[in-house]
């Protein structure tokens, strides 16, 4: 009688030629990182390709799909993103170490702060010079008033030469800033916006838009859609808008009032995934993933922001209603990281 062993391989990794040790579980970017590489990155969760690497030898696990934010020759070239790859086995990278757009940090003043629902609040803020940003991209917000806590949100409206800038600062459990933000006025505070960051903005075509956002994700959607209403060629629009129930709704005005400038067809869908039985709520209930196949345009592209859950479920959803992996791109929001928040 005897027993087999089969020892799962050690991975080891070579970025550059360098050798990088590896910890259990470790995705390339964290090993890369811990041994003082300057490896190009910025959201840390898959959303931002700031972190594509190519891939020369070996085989990695993929932590989610890189379709929302690599194009397929870029995929079929052994493009991955760093952040989402833990090495299996022996593993060797190609970077181009310092490749990071360099951002730029610029002071502002807090001007306004909404309580846009029970857990979201928008913060308006006056730079003291204007920010050069694609709408859907997103910043790192430090106030003043609590210095080192850096926190990372998208841009909730276009670029202006004035200066002025939105976010949605959704409250989390234990969150330092966003808990700072929704107890505390910080009008009238200091506080500094360093950007723009990530690869989610609105590609140039003439295809039928649909946008799907769920949660504090309508932020980035709400920024295209303002630009794109008076600079973008006409193209029909359906925004699809997840949450769990009526007073998560928001900024339904806002959508309205870009409805009404659209210059052709523009269709908008609130679908509650938990709100009580007997409500009186007249709109769509489920998950988006449940509705988004009934709006799949034909040619169409999409877009999508919200929670990592979220978007996987309707990145399925779409692929299976025959939506091209090319034609998706998305912003998987982290929700409970500590060292880089994007929500």
């Amino acid at each position: 009688m005897f027993s087999r062993f089969f020892a799962k391989k050690e991975a080891s990794l070579l970025v550059n030629g360098r050798p990088v040790s590896v910890h259990p579980k470790d995705t390339i970017l964290q090993a890369a990182l811990r041994e003082g590489i300057e490896f190009p990155h910025s959201c840390r969760v898959g959303g931002c390709a700031k972190c594509k690497c190519r891939l020369l030898d070996g085989q990695v696990k993929n932590l989610t799909q890189f379709g929302y934010v690599l194009s397929e020759e870029e995929i079929q070239s052994g493009v991955i993103l760093a952040c989402q790859s833990v090495p299996q086995g022996k593993v060797s990278v190609a970077v181009e170490e310092g490749a990071s757009i360099a951002s730029q940090a610029v002071s502002g003043t807090v001007v306004a702060q909404v309580q846009l629902t029970h857990d979201i609040v928008r913060l308006h803020v006056q730079l003291e010079q204007a920010l050069d940003f694609r709408p859907g991209q997103f910043a790192t917000l430090e106030l003043a008033t609590l210095p080192g806590v850096k926190r990372s949100y998208s841009f909730a409206s276009p670029a202006t030469s004035e200066g002025q800038v939105s976010f949605f600062v959704r409250r989390l459990p234990s969150g330092r800033f966003s808990g700072h933000v929704h107890e505390q006025s910080v009008l009238g505070q200091r506080i500094t916006v360093e950007g723009p960051h990530g690869d989610f903005w609105l590609r140039p075509s003439d295809r039928p838009l649909l946008m799907v956002a769920g949660g504090s994700g309508l932020a980035p959607i709400l920024a295209m859609l303002a630009q794109s209403a008076a600079t973008q060629p006409p193209r029909p629009v359906t925004v699809l808008f997840g949450a769990r129930a009526q007073r998560d709704i928001y900024c339904g005005a806002e959508i309205a009032r870009i409805a009404q400038r659209w210059p052709t067809q523009f269709q908008h869908l609130t679908v509650l995934s938990a709100e009580p039985d007997g409500s009186g709520w007249p709109g769509a209930r489920g998950m988006l993933a449940d509705v988004v196949g009934a709006h799949c345009a034909p040619g169409c592209e999409a877009y999508l922001c919200g929670p990592p859950p979220m978007v996987d479920a309707v990145f399925a959803a779409l692929t299976a209603c025959g939506v091209p992996s090319q034609n998706i791109r998305a912003d998987r929001f982290a929700t409970e990281r500590t060292d880089l928040m994007v929500a």
